[in-house]
């Protein structure tokens, strides 16, 4: 009786064995249908070198905030560390493609890319000066096994009412992602000094901007797929986003002619960037045409969108723990990261 409850015990376990095995196989031979890439925006959060310039006083050796060659290194270090990581759950060794702000020049980047942890992904850049007054730009690295530039421009905001007033360029980049076109428009959008409302205009005449360059490229192409990233300094519900460039953050209620900010139900579920006075934002955002929802994944397809908050990058302790790490509080050097999280999402198609 005993040795037949044994074999039948038998029988049972290498049938469960057996329904693993399918499963394991199945899910593997699913995964392997399918090629994933990484697109990802990241604030730096003044990524300035030691260099004196015309607009950066503060960022230097004898500046208010004490920044030598060491801490220049250390933010250098801390940033490649974090953007060798975005996306590695699915795609290892950095984005395909990350958008970039709060850069000084093309010479930081440069020795971002350069660095331990970023050279061997092989990184490129693509960069323009603005006239910003703080003196920072927006910018792009790729990996060229992946993404092809094939185009860029910089695109000057001008507001009517007030023509000295100078803010961060649009970057424009056009290329091919595995062999399809795919454009991406880099911001950082004037900042809410002054007030949320007071300074809104000028996000909003930097939304009318970014639709301009997104429709333009729709006249060309009605299907083109198009990703806007960056810090927009206002919240995927904000009047900037939703009615001056169009970006509904429901996918389910999407109107024809409108894009999607992929990162509407992440905000939604309270999940933010950057942290003020207890409450979240997020800022940071990523925002596709339709053509990038639609189709049956023959082609590049969203799948998913993230925030980058692991602990490392959180304030480990005091009143404000949990809140991004910040390279600098005042001008207190404390050897964290950036005042904002990264954002990324993948695109996936069959292989």
């Amino acid at each position: 009786m005993c040795k037949i409850i044994l074999q039948r015990a038998t029988i049972v376990f290498a049938f469960l064995l057996l329904s693993v095995h399918l499963l394991f196989a199945q899910a593997t031979d699913q995964k392997e249908q399918y090629k994933v890439s990484c697109i990802a925006f990241y604030n730096l959060e003044n990524l300035f070198d030691t260099i004196p310039g015309p607009n950066d006083t503060e960022f230097t050796p004898e500046g208010a905030n004490k920044f030598t060659s060491a801490r220049y290194w250390h933010k250098i270090d801390h940033m490649s560390d974090v953007i060798s990581q975005i996306g590695g759950e699915l795609f290892p060794g950095g984005p395909a493609i990350l958008g970039v702000c709060e850069i000084e020049n093309r010479n930081v980047l440069e020795d971002l890319i350069a660095s331990p942890k970023l050279k061997p992904s092989g990184y490129s850049i693509v960069h323009y000066d603005s006239p910003d007054a703080r003196g920072v730009d927006v910018g792009m690295i790729y990996r060229p096994e992946f993404f092809k530039v094939t185009s860029h421009r910089s695109a000057t905001l001008h507001v009517p009412d007030n023509p000295n007033f100078k803010t961060r360029d649009q970057l424009v980049v056009s290329g091919l992602l595995d062999g399809e076109p795919l454009h991406i428009i880099v911001n950082h959008w004037p900042s809410r000094r002054g007030g949320e409302k007071r300074s809104l205009p000028f996000r909003m005449a930097a939304a009318r901007l970014t639709r301009s360059i997104v429709d333009s490229i729709l006249a060309t192409d009605a299907n083109a797929k198009i990703i806007i990233m960056g810090d927009l300094n206002d919240d995927p519900d904000s009047p900037s986003i939703v009615k001056g460039l169009g970006a509904n953050p429901y996918r389910e209620k999407l109107k024809p002619g409108e894009l999607f900010n992929a990162m509407g139900s992440l905000y939604h579920e309270g999940i933010g960037t950057l942290a003020y006075r207890d409450s979240w934002n997020l800022f940071d955002n990523l925002i596709i045409t339709q053509a990038l929802l639609n189709g049956d994944k023959s082609t590049w397809t969203f799948f998913k969108s993230k925030v980058f908050n692991k602990p490392f990058l959180q304030q480990p302790s005091g009143q404000f723990a949990g809140y991004p790490w910040r390279t600098y509080v005042g001008n207190n050097f404390t050897g964290g990261y950036s005042d904002h999280f990264p954002v990324y999402l993948f695109l996936i198609k069959k292989k």
